[in-house]
């Protein structure tokens, strides 16, 4: 198909021009990443967003599986000699996948069925005559038929309603109804397999559940799923079956004589047999992939959330990995993020070692001169906050922060930590990553599996493929998003950098520990395997702190520096000055500096970088406390406390309120109005006040409320 036809279905589809889709296209055919062309190539794609450029990427990956697929059904079909001038404009006018597999459903190469047995015995003609519905007497036509293999009517006429099933079964007309009609009323009923009550009551809220299957939301269709693969569900998912047989009767039967009684008899064969099993694999199918992508769509969100919570930046910390029987584990990093000590403390029992630990953590914090502490939040976590908090010295100005230790342990045992630490063990990891996550999340995070980060809902229930492509995209965005100081990352995170991979992060690591640190971007050419389209990807991305060029250290791409330089010349003033200078900037007319290359988009993002040259886009960080509760037991009804969103689904939020449980707060308590969506009233790492609405001890559940509380606004 002409490429011209493509992007004038993506441009009507996504309500974009033909040429921002034609140049995103081509630009992406050209090896351009998507966070390159966002935010340097404004001008070529019309400001297109992120998102926007995914979904031409996307939609156009789905055009050529289509094209690719109905390529080879055609091949398929005039290779069968039963290409027909009608079939194949069709074929050629199929819009979506399903229409194109209707239309080569009988075309198909098939195993035996009841159908090409009946064919085999001669019964078509029969079959044919039937469809035909005129007047005269089936067992008399039947008759006809008789042969040593056809030995009776009724066994011909059996034949012929084979024939007439399968037929129906793939008749284009009849599948599109039957598949609006699911669309439209299909409903997923589960039940409990008998006798797995007790052993399968995780899943009692789907006992006995029936709900339209357009209105299922994602969590609970891959809820229930899990439910049916474990063995302890049943789902079926059907629409009415009396309406379903009217809308196949409508297409075949067409007279009232006992020709069209066997047509009926047919074509509820068809539907009981054929029809509504093939209907519900495909319903199952794509509910499937439309929770997939809902859940994918969440967890990606909360990623980017986390992967953008705010850093405390470069100091000095000492983090702690609180633990009972075999201790907290200390150690003292630079700013940098390296670690010069470890240590184990025991301030708990069965040890209670608390004079001699609270002495050790005071040397440590004078010795290395620490200026913020990091606590995990896991066992004892919060035994060691308030220790920690009792004889720190107020005056010491040493902020203390609580940090998620989610996927701590799966980095301490990765090869990315061994080859961080070969001579320390899995605890000395852990908590170096606990204390780094709080320096720079971003950094240290990227290190993980997003998978075990435990932000995601029903991540291991969809479709693995699709979710790491997502969470890579987050990932990598968020890294493009923030920048990163070449002169100190690590080759995971360089990994993430447009342009560059894996191979070249590492060659840029291994070319900064044999020469030094990088003094300008130009240098970047001198890294082996560094070529010009890898340059162009990644240098506005990279950033050189205390360069000799302050732009080097700036998101202004190398390729605008003339304009820049230019504007200094023009101003009388050098490059620094400029940046240094608010009211010379204020002086510039930046639309005499527009080219053909650099439009007002570029113009505009390049002054309002020269006012805050490399600033991170992340917020500032704030501590936090919680309410002096310790366990579920402490949590009552109407308690308003203080917590922290850890989680975001489409059913709502998880809080931690410090009771190593998390409460739930359900889409339904989150304002005194409808919410369609939590992401749009809370965001994760969010501090907020919530109010316990119940507490189920046996089932280890917190139900809690923000209505009334904060006032939420949509984000």
């Amino acid at each position: 198909m002409d490429p011209a036809i493509h992007i004038k279905t993506i441009a009507g589809k996504l309500h974009l021009h033909d040429w921002q889709v034609e140049n995103t296209l081509r630009l992406l055919d050209d090896g351009a990443t998507i966070p390159f062309i966002s935010r340097y190539r404004k001008e070529v794609t019309g400001s297109l967003n992120e998102v926007q450029l995914a979904e031409i990427r996307d939609e156009y990956e789905r055009l050529k599986e289509l094209e690719k697929r109905r390529e080879a059904v055609i091949k398929s079909i005039e290779e069968q000699e039963k290409m027909t001038p009608e079939l194949l404009a069709k074929i050629n006018a199929a819009l979506t996948m399903s229409q194109l597999e209707d239309l080569y459903l009988p075309y198909r190469p098939k195993r035996k069925t009841r159908a090409s047995v009946a064919r085999e015995k001669g019964l078509e003609p029969l079959a044919l005559w039937l469809l035909a519905q005129k007047p005269g007497d089936p067992e008399t036509e039947a008759a006809k038929y008789l042969t040593d293999i056809v030995e009776s009517t009724d066994s011909a006429l059996a034949g012929a309603r084979d024939i007439i099933a399968e037929m129906v079964s793939e008749n284009e007309l009849v599948r599109g109804s039957l598949r609006r009609f699911y669309e439209r009323d299909a409903v997923i009923t589960s039940r409990v397999v008998k006798g797995k009550e007790q052993e399968g009551s995780k899943f009692s809220d789907y006992f006995e559940w029936s709900e339209p299957l357009r209105r299922c939301p994602s969590h609970r269709l891959l809820a229930m799923r899990r439910g049916e693969e474990e063995g302890f569900l049943r789902l079926t998912i059907m629409p009415a079956e009396e309406e379903a047989l009217k809308i196949i009767e409508r297409q075949f039967v067409r007279a009232g004589n006992e020709a069209a009684r066997q047509v009926r008899e047919a074509t509820a064969d068809s539907w009981s047999r054929l029809l509504a099993p093939s209907m519900e694999t495909e319903f199952r199918k794509s509910s499937k992939e439309k929770a997939d992508e809902e859940a994918i769509r969440v967890f990606a969100q909360n990623l980017r959330q986390l992967l953008l919570s705010p850093p405390l930046g470069e100091k000095s910390v000492l983090a702690i990995d609180p633990g009972y029987r075999t201790g907290c584990k200390v150690v003292c990093l630079d700013r940098q993020g390296a670690l010069l000590h470890h240590d184990v403390i025991y301030p708990h029992p069965p040890q209670n070692e608390t004079a001699r630990s609270v002495s050790k953590l005071l040397s440590l914090i004078d010795e290395y001169g620490i200026e913020a502490i990091a606590i995990g939040n896991g066992t004892a976590s919060r035994e060691t906050e308030a220790m920690v908090k009792q004889y720190l010295p107020s005056d010491s100005g040493i902020r203390i922060f609580v940090v998620s230790e989610a996927g701590a342990s799966v980095y301490s045992a990765s090869k990315t930590a061994r080859d961080e630490f070969p001579d320390q063990d899995v605890t000395v990891r852990g908590a170096v990553s606990i204390g780094r996550r709080l320096m720079d999340p971003l950094a240290e995070l990227v290190k993980i599996d997003p998978k075990s980060i435990g932000v995601g809902q029903y991540q291991h229930d969809v479709d693995q493929t699709r979710l790491q492509a997502s969470l890579d995209e987050v990932v990598m965005s968020c890294v493009n998003a923030v920048g990163v100081e070449v002169n100190t990352a690590s080759p995971h995170l360089l990994t993430y950098v447009s342009g560059l991979g894996l191979k070249l992060a590492q060659n840029i690591v291994d070319h900064r520990t044999e020469n030094g640190p990088f003094r300008a971007r130009a240098d970047l050419m001198k890294v082996k395997r560094m070529g010009d389209k890898a340059y162009e990807q990644a240098a506005g991305f990279l950033r050189i702190r205390n360069a000799p060029n302050p732009l080097d250290a700036s998101a202004v791409h190398p390729e605008s520096y003339h304009i820049v330089e230019k504007m200094a010349r023009d101003a009388g003033c050098t490059v620094a000055d400029l940046i240094r200078d608010e009211t010379r900037r204020k002086t510039i007319n930046i639309e005499k500096y527009v080219t053909a290359s650099a439009g007002l988009p570029t113009l505009k993002d390049i002054m309002q970088e020269l006012a805050k040259p490399g600033r991170d886009p992340r917020s500032a960080i704030e501590e936090f406390s919680f309410a002096d509760i310790h366990s579920l037991e402490d949590v009552k009804e109407g308690m308003i406390v203080p917590g922290i969103v850890t989680n975001i689904t489409k059913f709502g939020a998880f809080v931690d309120i410090g009771v190593k449980q998390d409460g739930l707060v359900h889409v339904s308590q989150m304002a005194d109005r409808y919410v369609d969506d939590p992401s749009k009233v809370v965001k994760l790492h969010q501090q907020l006040m919530v109010r316990v609405v119940s507490v189920d001890l046996a089932r280890k559940r917190i139900q809690l409320s923000l209505k009334g509380i904060n006032k939420v606004k949509d984000l």
